[in-house]
């Protein structure tokens, strides 16, 4: 499984026109379902992700996590983005492969499942459609840009 996760000021998603997810201060997560990943790489990625120490405390230093943030936070602190060209091959020619993605329905499920853990940790959690083609609008924030891959990280 891999994310792209990012701070941001704000961040939305819209489908055909429509608001689909809105957060303020927070974090973005692409996310991008393999063919070999399980609910052991979303429970990582979800407290991986919910207790990454990426924002500023008082004297200016990357020292809290955006659960620590949360309490200050009016609307979600986390929109999840699913993103199958994460899973890209462009090793060979000038097309990507997406063999390395996981087929829609495993996917979608571990997709949702992710968000749920999100959710556990505490967090809200705001989301774009599935499969759908998204606009997402972000002010990333540092800019401050994390790439997790629960592949090279060993995590299964």
């Amino acid at each position: 499984m891999k994310a792209v996760v990012q701070r941001v000021i704000d961040a939305s998603v819209t489908v055909n026109g429509v608001v689909k997810g809105r957060i303020d201060s927070g974090l973005l997560v692409y996310l991008g379902v393999a063919t070999d990943d399980s609910e052991n790489d979303a429970n990582w990625l979800a407290e991986k992700i919910a207790n990454l120490r990426i924002f500023n405390d008082s004297e200016g230093v990357m020292n809290l996590s955006v659960k620590e943030i949360s309490a200050n936070v009016p609307v979600a602190t986390v929109l999840a983005v699913s993103q199958f060209t994460l899973l890209a091959d462009a090793r060979k020619g000038r097309r990507p492969s997406w063999n390395g993605a996981a087929v829609p329905e495993k996917a979608k499920e571990l997709y949702e499942y992710f968000i749920a853990k999100i959710k556990e940790q505490g967090l809200s959690c705001e989301c774009g459609e599935f499969q759908a083609h998204m606009k997402v609008s972000y002010t990333n924030d540092g800019p401050v840009t994390i790439i997790l891959d629960t592949k090279t990280l060993g995590i299964t």
